[in-house]
């Protein structure tokens, strides 16, 4: 049985991509979820999570119940934490976003992922009583993966595309677990960063098949990566198209015009917003 998922964030309304991309994972999978990733405490809203079942029933959506919500999972995430961190894998990070933006301008060719400059790992080479101190005075940290240990450790992965990554990549796919530098575990404010949380999650709701936007296809190495580190089963990934707008961008939540709330109440039917992004 193929279980695919749809996983909002709660954050603004639904768009006509995510329509695309709920869409399709409900005529791919047999059994199909809904999560609602809630983990940003200070931008999801509960009016958009009403407005997000509201729009799938209106699109004809149907999802199994009861729908998993990422702001009651934290003792699961302290639970993967706390694995990583008994591998050695975990340490805090003190930068601020301007030192670690001042560092990368400082550096002669600093090394980029897909969302840009990669965090030189500055707080990597903190002693522990460096460290120990920080924390004793309240110094706010971050928790970090560290990455190259981390790759060592899991040795070569690969993960099985049946859809499309961005450059037509497909088939049986080889990691580069470092893509993305150390990456961020979680927060003070956040129990789990996004990495963390889907693979907890997606082996948690028994998820066998990843059906997500192509810009998401680099994020997937890294997801691989805590998959083997934490020995979660691994699904496969079936990567689409995006739905683009007239100037070519991808949709945003702050494009009243292409939200589905507005679609509705202008009239438009499940039936054309479907025609509209070719299902």
């Amino acid at each position: 049985m193929i279980v695919t998922r749809f996983a909002p964030s709660p954050t603004g309304l639904l768009h006509l991509g995510h329509a695309f991309a709920a869409l399709t994972a409900r005529r791919t999978g047999d059994k199909f979820l809904l999560r609602i990733e809630d983990l940003d405490a200070a931008r999801c809203r509960e009016e958009f999570v009403t407005a997000i079942f509201a729009d799938l029933h209106w699109l004809g959506v149907p999802w199994e119940e009861p729908v998993l919500r990422q702001s009651a999972r934290a003792p699961a995430y302290r639970a993967a934490l706390d694995t990583l961190d008994a591998k050695g894998l975990v340490y805090p990070c003190f930068c601020t976003r301007s030192e670690i933006a001042e560092e990368v301008a400082r550096a002669v060719a600093a090394p980029h992922g897909p969302d840009g400059p990669i965090y030189p790992g500055t707080c990597r080479h903190l002693t522990e009583s460096e460290r120990r101190t920080r924390i004793e005075a309240g110094t706010p940290f971050a928790l970090r993966l560290d990455g190259a240990k981390a790759a060592a450790m899991a040795g070569p992965l690969t993960f099985e595309e049946t859809g499309r990554g961005p450059n037509g990549e497909c088939g049986t796919i080889s990691v580069s677990p470092l893509l993305f530098g150390d990456i961020v575990l979680a927060r003070k404010e956040m129990p789990a960063a996004y990495h963390l949380a889907v693979v907890v999650d997606d082996a948690f709701q028994g998820v066998t098949l990843v059906t997500r936007g192509s810009d998401l296809f680099a994020a997937t190495h890294v997801q691989r990566l805590l998959q083997a580190l934490l020995g979660l089963p691994t699904p496969g990934y079936a990567h689409h198209r995006l739905i683009l707008g007239e100037d070519g961008r991808k949709f945003s939540k702050r494009d009243r015009a292409v939200t589905l709330q507005s679609l509705r109440e202008a009239g438009i039917t499940p039936a054309r917003a479907r025609a509209r992004i070719g299902l």
